[in-house]
């Protein structure tokens, strides 16, 4: 990782109420990594809402700007002075993006344009978006619009000319333990309320996981390492939902419900397409820009090995599964 400083530099957070905003602006803030940190979100309850859930909400050097990233006059406006961008504004619940796709379209897509536009027209030094699994080969509305999201960001840093920032990255990972609407809060909700089963959709199903501060620490560390045009993917290990839910309620039964509408059986973090421009360090793949990968620019000469013919990283066949003791820690 390089020693790229942070210090008198602003960081601003899209969708910064999310769980994720919330950590991530509570790390940085507690390590005074950055001079100020922007929230930037439209829901000014939830605004409200996280400056009361903490003390450090309320540091001096945090602001908040209520605003959409669908309205790039807002974002503008909102990215004057900044030096970094995460963009972590999303709407990204399967099964409503299948009722709702224009929704997701307005917020998912061409939110992430503005972002990158924005971040171009202010002169913004750094901009990282937040992706998942779903993104690879998508087989639902939310996963084709990260995709497009994913692109979009890669393809931006073409239109940077001569100045040469931002640099734009992406990182991709998987199912992020604990955060709201995801599995393990709904469950909890659901045996609190004495439920007599949980519902699985597969009993063969399997997620790629993370916790919220590993998710953190991926995304701080991938921001000192890019150089502009990466997807950096961390290792991580899967899940078997059957595991997930005898680690949390060993007692109950378990409901085979069926697939969610648009609901894939196990996730991939890299397709095998992908591999071909894949490079594989300790802890994390890079998937390289495949100009940069083909042309062999001097910025990635000290890439790491690259991957074999016919690699794909796929949930189901991830060699490091956690066991359902293992799975405790997550919540």
């Amino acid at each position: 990782m390089s020693e790229r400083s942070f210090k008198g530099q602003t960081l601003l957070i899209t969708g910064g109420t999310g769980s994720f905003g919330q950590h991530l602006a509570e790390r940085v803030l507690k390590l005074d990594l950055f001079k100020k940190v922007i929230i930037f979100s439209r829901d000014e309850w939830k605004q409200s809402q996280m400056r009361e859930k903490s003390p450090i909400f309320n540091h001096p050097n945090i602001r908040y700007f209520l605003g959409d990233v669908r309205d790039k006059e807002r974002l503008l406006r909102a990215f004057q002075g900044v030096d970094v961008v995460v963009h972590a504004a999303a709407l990204k619940q399967v099964p409503v993006a299948e009722y709702n796709p224009s929704e997701f379209v307005k917020t998912n897509i061409l939110g992430a344009l503005n972002v990158t536009e924005a971040a171009i027209d202010e002169g913004v030094k750094l901009c990282i978006a937040l992706s998942t699994d779903k993104a690879v080969g998508p087989n639902n509305l939310y996963g084709a619009t990260k995709l497009c999201q994913d692109r979009i960001f890669i393809s931006s840093n073409a239109y940077v000319g001569e100045r040469g920032y931002p640099l734009f990255s992406v990182a991709r990972y998987g199912n992020v333990a604990g955060t709201r609407g995801s599995v393990i809060p709904i469950w909890k909700q659901m045996i609190e309320s004495g439920a007599k089963a949980l519902p699985i959709t597969d009993e063969k199903m399997t997620r790629f996981w993370i916790t919220l501060d590993e998710a953190v620490d991926f995304v701080l560390n991938s921001l000192h390492r890019m150089k502009g045009g990466e997807i950096f993917v961390p290792k991580l290990p899967s899940v078997k939902m059957t595991d997930l839910k005898e680690a949390m309620a060993p007692h109950l039964k378990t409901e085979i419900i069926g697939h969610r509408e648009g609901e894939k059986l196990h996730e991939s973090l890299i397709s095998e397409d992908e591999a071909h421009h894949t490079v594989e360090e300790k802890d994390h793949f890079v998937v390289l820009p495949i100009k940069a990968f083909r042309e062999n620019l001097p910025a990635y000469n000290k890439q790491g090995p690259k991957l074999p013919l016919g690699f794909s990283y796929r949930s189901d066949t991830n060699p490091h599964f956690l066991t359902a003791e293992e799975i405790k820690r997550y919540f």
